[in-house]
């Protein structure tokens, strides 16, 4: 628990973006508190891939890391807590938290990440982030030239079967209901020898995450290793909206290239801010908002 209340910044959430952003600010000498309720949306990923130097590690290990780096800057100071509500003051920001405790800072960034909303299949929430993913360049290599399923229909399914394709040519598109696809798409769904089944899913059947089974409606099973999906998702933390932030049609905050929302002093870096979920881009995005954040604040004094 810290005992200052007053930062030149604070940080909510204490992930990859989070602490990148707060490594910028320490070794910048401002003052920053992060406030952190826990774990981040990976913490499932049995290992995280395609980042330097870190490939292979699990999401957990690099940001255990991360979290002793960025606490070997004085300045830095960590809050165990959830954020419940922000208020816009005179010189900056309020933040409150769950237990009441208030803070203020003259910039604030949010770095909540996303929330995924599992679909109503028996299985999937155990199995999401280990056995069912949502990247190709993060797990794909795993599981090249196996047999792999795509639960999705429509535009997104059209797109990952193309993209999966890449590596594996042994793909199957579950609908899970009506195929929904255009007649040029299924043209070419049909074209590359990919299969669609429009069967209703009751259950997937796993081990400790490890897809084994899709059970259908109709009792029939298929056996899969691995299923791409691209659950539907929302913002993690409301407090940004309540606060005037905009949020875009793909449900992210708005954001520009320094990662500042649509509120001046107000920035947003990782998944709250960017479609593109990988820890490299979440790292490099809480590193603009930092130093972007220090810059501004530098342009206030001078």
């Amino acid at each position: 628990m810290t005992t200052n209340t007053e930062f030149d910044a604070i940080i909510i959430g204490g992930s990859y973006s989070g602490l990148s952003a707060a490594m910028a600010l320490g070794r910048a000498l401002r003052s920053v508190l992060i406030i952190d309720s826990g774990r981040s949306c990976n913490h499932r990923a049995p290992h995280s891939h395609n980042f330097i130097t870190q490939d292979g590690k699990t999401p957990n290990k690099i940001s255990g890391i991360a979290k002793q780096q960025v606490q070997q800057y004085p300045t830095v100071q960590l809050y165990d807590g959830l954020a419940t509500d922000a208020n816009i003051m005179p010189q900056g920001f309020a933040i409150t938290t769950q237990n009441n405790n208030v803070f203020k800072a003259r910039k604030i960034i949010f770095a909540t990440g996303l929330k995924d909303i599992m679909p109503n299949i028996n299985g999937f929430s155990e199995c999401w982030g280990i056995s069912i993913i949502h990247c190709p360049y993060c797990h794909g290599y795993e599981i090249r030239n196996e047999k792999t399923g795509i639960l999705a229909n429509g535009a997104i399914a059209f797109h990952y079967a193309l993209l999966i394709s890449n590596w594996s040519k042994d793909l199957t598109i579950f609908t899970n209901g009506k195929p929904t696809f255009t007649q040029e798409q299924t043209q070419k769904i049909k074209r590359n020898n990919i299969l669609i089944i429009e069967k209703k899913i009751t259950s997937l059947e796993h081990n400790e995450g490890q897809l084994e089974n899709i059970v259908f409606s109709d009792k029939s099973i298929i056996r899969l290793k691995a299923i791409y999906a691209k659950p539907y998702f929302e913002q993690h933390c409301k407090i940004p909206e309540k606060i005037g932030c905009e949020i875009t049609e793909q449900g992210i905050l708005k954001v520009d290239m320094f990662q500042e929302t649509t509120v001046k002093g107000i920035f947003a870096c990782g998944d709250t801010a960017s479609p593109l979920r990988a820890i490299s881009y979440a790292i490099a995005t809480g590193s603009i908002a930092g130093s972007t954040l220090n810059n501004r604040i530098i342009e206030d004094e001078f």
